[in-house]
């Protein structure tokens, strides 16, 4: 399944996550995508890091886990910046 289709089956039109992924593949596409909504080269506290997370499902805190324990987002002393990710160049 392509990376779009992952990305239409669990986003709806106005781009929220209503359920998260089950499977570690689709899950990964899902994180890749919430992953492009952080600046590269950028540090955010947490707060700024929930604001974002929030946008696309009310569980924040779980999309904020999975990012860092995925390597898609890098936290250090409550700071988290991108690690990981495509990026448009």
């Amino acid at each position: 399944m392509s990376d779009e289709r992952v990305l239409r089956n669990f986003l709806t039109d106005d781009g929220r996550l209503p359920t998260l992924p089950s499977k570690r593949a689709k899950m990964l596409v899902v994180l890749d995508h919430l992953a492009q909504s952080f600046e590269p080269g950028r540090v955010y506290a947490e707060g700024e890091v929930n604001e974002i997370l929030q946008r696309f499902h009310p569980d924040h805190a779980a999309l904020r886990r999975y990012l860092v324990d995925d390597l898609f987002l890098t936290r250090e002393a409550g700071r988290y910046w991108r690690s990981g990710g495509t990026v448009d160049v």
